[in-house]
């Protein structure tokens, strides 16, 4: 038994992170490949049975990782992304989620002949639209305008809504008449959105008055706050069955918009072990499914699924849409993203069970029906997800735009040889007078420090998909670095060298990739700057990069950009030297030429 469990434990793990690694590079949504998996390893092989291997303890596991995962969602939304589209989100999960809820119980009746009870509950749990689906597609995607904001936050906040929702309908089935029901329908609501959000803002500033006490070491910070959001999430559970989830979405809204104190260490925390539980979850729920599960699949399932991509999805959308500012090629890509995720499976897997312990016999079909719709709405959502992004011009999944810190005169010459290439630059800097005079001489800029949040507020990122720090201070282009690093990736970062070789004392973990050479320091630039030319030369059988590099010496030539024949930028820094190829483009800084 003991060497089962074993063997069942590193399935999860194996198979889970392993499925992260794969689709990351084949650039699919993670899901897919869990599913498959989790069926693999239970069904299919038998080496994992959830229900055997967990027992009692499987739901409760379930319900925490979900708290958690959710938890890890509300720190990811910000106020100030939200006040641009509050009006449509404020819609979109009032309106929008009572037509999806109607709409799917009328299609559950029709196509799957439920009872209007159950049809009801299904409806209620297919609000939801998946986060953990919907943002790793964001990142793969890289929506432009107002698209990644809605997104995310319609996600987020609809999967408490859509729990609370699904359980509001299932005391009103089990519920003996209509006065039992609409009271008990009334108290839900009333604990669920007066007492839950209560609990979780306590418990936000909880953490956030013991953070800016010093009373919790810096170490034991992100394990508390894990315990704190347990703690939530079974405290409110305990009031009221389900209302955990909108409390600890609420605790993780506080946290991330709060200014008190900084919780950036405890975001790339739960970022790390949500990726863990959401892979585990998916493995082992799929892994319940059973081959007779799948028998109960037959036409008038798969037509159910077809009317919420096709029909229900745009109909909520456009209905909740009407006298917003959204222009027709933002609807109908809203309209074509709904995935759904880990909270409609955990949810459904709990509701089923209880519904068949209260004699509802058609409540088996749930759970094949749920993972139906994730399978068929990610595949369908996370093929065409890029390419109708690309067909409607809103995104760029490889934008090879640069942001730069620092407007001086080697930034300045880069703006110039880049854009002449149609490479978008955005120059950033906190001197007004620097910024005034280039924003007058028609550059793109940025007023602000590149390290203040309400710089970063304001910056439009969209078609920039890297970083450049050209700053005098050593420190503030290694902190610019860290921070554009979680929003561009670190192979994307780069910062220029502010002192000599020796005086080099930041390590690398501490900052970006140096930009293009170890002999390229910001001295440079100041010593030179009356003379200092950024040059672009395309190579040719004729003009080799090797003869380039022939006709100038060492110490005033620098390698700064290659350009692709298909307009691909690659940046020369400390770690890389693109190979040049015939009909590429070299970007080179020139110093002192004579």
């Amino acid at each position: 038994m003991g060497e089962n469990v074993l063997i069942g434990l590193a399935a999860i793990i194996v198979f889970g992170i392993f499925a992260q690694w794969f689709s990351w590079i084949l650039r699919l949504p993670s899901i897919l490949l869990l599913l498959v998996l989790g069926f693999i390893a239970g069904p299919v092989t038998g080496l994992l049975n959830p229900d055997e291997f967990f027992g009692e303890l499987l739901f409760p596991f379930v319900s925490i990782s979900v708290a958690i995962i959710l938890f890890e969602g509300g720190l990811s939304l910000k106020i100030s992304e939200l006040k641009p589209v509050l009006s449509v989100v404020r819609i979109l999960i009032t309106i929008g989620t009572i037509i999806t809820w109607l709409l799917t119980t009328l299609a559950s009746v029709y196509f799957l002949k439920l009872s209007i009870g159950v049809s009801l509950l299904l409806g209620a749990i297919l609000v939801v639209t998946g986060p953990t689906v919907i943002i790793p597609l964001l990142r793969l995607v890289k929506p432009k305008g107002k698209i990644n904001s809605i997104l995310k936050w319609e996600g987020i906040v609809n999967d408490p809504i859509g729990a609370m929702l699904a359980l509001l309908v299932f005391d009103i089935i089990i519920s003996s008449g209509v006065k039992e029901a609409t009271f008990t329908v009334i108290l839900i609501i009333i604990k669920t959105l007066l007492l839950s959000s209560i609990i979780g803002i306590v418990g936000a500033y909880i953490l956030v008055y013991m953070f800016k006490k010093d009373y919790i070491p810096d170490y034991l910070q992100s394990p508390v706050s894990l315990a704190t959001i347990v703690l939530v999430f079974v405290s409110s559970n305990t009031i009221q069955t389900e209302s955990g989830l909108f409390a600890v979405t609420i605790m993780g809204i506080i946290l991330a918009n709060q200014k008190q104190v900084v919780v950036d260490h405890i975001i790339e925390f739960k970022e790390n072990i949500g990726v863990l539980l959401l892979s585990a979850l998916f493995i082992i729920l799929a892994a319940r499914l059973q081959f007779s599960d799948l028998e109960l699949i037959g036409t008038g399932e798969i037509l159910f699924v077809l009317s919420l991509i096709l029909l229900i999805r745009p109909a909520a959308i456009f209905l909740s849409s009407i006298g917003s500012n959204l222009d027709w090629k933002e609807k109908i890509y809203l309209s074509w993203m709904a995935p759904r995720g880990i909270v409609a499976a955990a949810v459904t897997s709990v509701f089923s069970l209880e519904l068949l312990e209260h004699g509802y016999e058609e409540a088996r079909i749930l759970v094949p029906i749920i993972f139906l719709v994730i399978i068929i709405t990610i595949l369908i959502y996370g093929l065409s997800a890029i390419p109708l992004a690309k067909i409607l011009k809103l995104s760029d999944s490889n934008p090879q735009g640069i942001l730069i810190a620092g407007i001086n005169k080697l930034s300045l010459e880069i703006y110039n040889a880049l854009s002449k290439h149609k490479i978008k630059v955005l120059l950033v800097d906190n001197n007004w007078e620097k910024v005034t005079n280039a924003r007058q001489s028609g550059y793109n800029t940025c007023f602000g420090s590149v390290v203040a949040e309400k710089t970063h507020e304001t910056m439009d990122l969209s078609g920039i998909g890297k970083f450049l720090a050209l700053t005098p201070n050593k420190g503030i282009n290694s902190l610019a670095s860290i921070y554009f690093s979680k929003i561009f990736d670190s192979s994307n970062v780069y910062q220029i060298y502010t002192a000599p070789k020796h005086n080099q004392d930041v390590p690398k973990e501490l900052r970006g990739t140096l930009f293009s050479s170890q002999k390229l320091t910001y001295n440079d630039i100041q010593n030179n700057e009356t003379t200092l030319i950024v040059k672009s030369t395309k190579v040719s059988e004729e003009f080799t990069y090797i003869k380039l590099r022939e006709k100038y010496s060492h110490e005033i030539f620098h390698p700064l950009f290659k350009l692709s024949s298909e307009n691909k930028i690659e940046i020369f820094s400390e770690d890389n030297s693109p190979k040049i190829n015939k009909g590429d483009t070299i970007i080179s800084l020139i110093l002192n030429e004579t």
